[in-house]
């Protein structure tokens, strides 16, 4: 096995793509949409595709209106996460943060202890605690990647995921996560980048993750942030559950109020030590770098600055967990930001009008197309992808679905020295992993907490910047050996959360060198190279099991270059 992963990762570590003929065939154009606009291709669909048509599949997947597959609302019965409401996340939060305060307050260690045990004991089991319901998130991803048959939306959900990172273990961000990812990028995956923009800009999610939410105009009266108005404001209501007998009195009965005075005292404590104190440019910052126009965007320091003192009020009304704009905070001076004069007096008004510019800057369009041919064409992405972007955003207004179109149509999408030229990150192993071999998952985390395994957890990126997409970002020698030892785990059926049925994908013969001709048109879809075939026939050289050997080779065919690239 081991000379089997040196010889067959050699293959993904050289980073060339493999041969790939030309011109293309049919089976060759549906394997190569199927791999980059989608997560793999089930048994029988390469030639699926390329029989009804790859344009068509295309067009299809371009024409959905929504990411939600409709055919999946059985399965997404199975997750509580998405019929839970933010505020009531929230709230879940609030009261965990005070039980935890309650804890801290016990001067004998081994009451504090026992009552950090039982929270954590309540929160493991129960299914619609908190920690439960941020656990469903990356299953219900992983689960819709593999099975709905909108590909492309959720191929873009990911991408968009990245791109607007928010780290969802931040503070609030436990709360507030579900919303921003099935409301903000989910819902814009494929409708106009500007509409985007706004949408995580005014995320709680995202004003909290980084900051904005904290950003006041220098000089401002804090005093407005603590009148109890429900805008925004630290400690504009109790940082806990506002229904009576929340909260026991442990020597009987419940505090008035229904709160913990103690507990109560150390929130207040620790919401007024985060206060807003003045201007904080994060997010500024990283609008510009990340988000909109890059980091070679043409912005100067003076222009952060300003960006963040346009954004100032934008906040979260702590009583229903949504965006508030506050006026009282807000940073009413002129402004310049590149080049553009923003005049004084001003308030909501020039924030969207910045969002607005900045979503139709030519650096931006260009930034923002050049990440997306790098997504779909090539790590390092060929001018002529991104200027065939470029055009499309031009002409579209920005419309997500126009540039991606654009960069489909581009002959550098279809140039062979771009055909597998791409390593697949965990998440995209390992669902395609689990969609080439037709299996069934279940609604529990377990396939998720693979991926994590393989050095993705999902929604658990710290930086702004996102998991990459590059080849480097993913591929030692480490990562190549965790791949196939769970591809060849996943084959032989040991795979937990996961229900496998070889028949479904290749008959049990014999003849080893019949079954790997088998198992390259079934899960390869006719790519594998000669050297791959005689490795695995090497491998199965010593195995007389036919059951077993059918198994060992599914799992080295995936976990083999071939497979892992794109």
């Amino acid at each position: 096995m081991n000379q089997l992963i040196a010889v067959l990762g050699m293959a993904v570590l050289a980073g060339a793509p493999l041969p790939a003929q030309t011109p293309m065939t049919s089976i060759d154009s549906a394997r190569h949409v199927l791999n980059r606009l989608a997560y793999g291709a089930t048994p029988g669909e390469i030639e699926s595709v390329a029989h009804d048509g790859v344009l068509k599949w295309i067009d299809r997947q371009l024409g959905y209106s929504d990411p939600h597959d409709p055919a999946l609302a059985d399965v997404e019965r199975n997750f509580d996460v998405l019929r839970v409401s933010m505020l009531d996340m929230q709230q879940m939060l609030q009261n965990n943060q005070a039980r935890i305060a309650r804890a801290q307050a016990q001067g004998d260690s081994a009451a504090r202890q026992r009552m950090l045990d039982e929270l954590r004991t309540d929160q493991l089991g129960n299914r619609r605690s908190l920690q439960s319901l941020i656990a469903q998130l990356p299953a219900v991803t992983t689960v819709r990647a593999v099975e709905s048959d909108h590909q492309l939306d959720e191929v873009l959900v990911d991408f968009w995921t990245n791109h607007f990172n928010v780290f969802i273990n931040k503070g609030q961000d436990r709360a507030y996560f579900a919303d921003y990812l099935e409301t903000t990028i989910r819902g814009h995956a494929l409708g106009k980048f500007e509409d985007l923009l706004v949408a995580t800009a005014k995320s709680p999610a995202m004003l909290f993750y980084l900051d904005n939410a904290e950003s006041v105009a220098d000089g401002s009266d804090q005093r407005a942030l603590q009148r109890g108005r429900g805008r925004g404001g630290i400690g504009s209501q109790p940082a806990f559950g506002r229904r009576r007998g929340r909260f026991p009195n442990p020597r009987g009965g419940v505090y008035p109020g229904g709160v913990d005075p103690v507990a109560m005292a150390r929130v207040r404590q620790a919401a007024q030590q985060r206060a807003p104190r003045g201007l904080n440019e994060n997010y500024a910052r990283e609008l510009m770098e990340l988000h909109t126009l890059g980091v070679d965007g043409g912005y100067t320091q003076p222009d952060v600055i300003n960006v963040a003192r346009i954004l100032t009020g934008w906040g979260i009304d702590r009583r229903d967990a949504s965006y508030t704009f506050r006026d009282a905070v807000h940073d009413k001076l002129p402004k310049v930001v590149l080049g553009e004069k923003f005049a004084a007096g001003h308030g909501e008004d020039e924030g969207m009008r910045l969002l607005k510019m900045l979503a139709n800057n030519p650096a931006t369009m260009h930034h923002v197309s050049a990440q997306l041919c790098a997504r779909f064409v090539n790590d390092a992405p060929p001018d002529g992808c991104i200027d065939d972007a470029v055009r499309a955003w031009l002409k579209s207004g920005g419309e997500i679905r126009a540039v991606v179109r654009a960069i489909i149509r581009s002959p550098d999408f279809w140039a062979p020295a771009n055909v597998q030229s791409k390593v697949k990150t965990p998440l995209e192993f390992v669902v395609s992993a689990v969609r080439a071999v037709n299996a069934l998952t279940d609604s529990t985390p377990r396939l998720a907490q693979r991926v994590a395994q393989l050095g993705e957890p999902l929604f658990q990126h710290q930086t702004p910047d996102g998991y990459g997409e590059r080849q480097e970002d993913w591929v030692n020698s480490g990562a190549l050996l965790a791949r196939m030892n769970f591809a060849v785990q996943l084959a032989s059926g040991r795979m937990p959360g996961v229900t496998v049925d070889l028949d479904r994908v290749v008959p049990v013969t014999d003849d080893h060198a019949a079954l790997v001709a088998a198992i390259d048109h079934a899960v390869l879809g006719g790519a594998m190279t000669g050297n791959t075939r005689q490795t695995i026939l090497k491998e199965l050289a010593d195995v007389p099991d036919p059951h077993i050997a059918r198994a060992l080779a599914i799992g080295l065919a995936i976990g083999g270059p071939e497979f892992q690239r794109q």
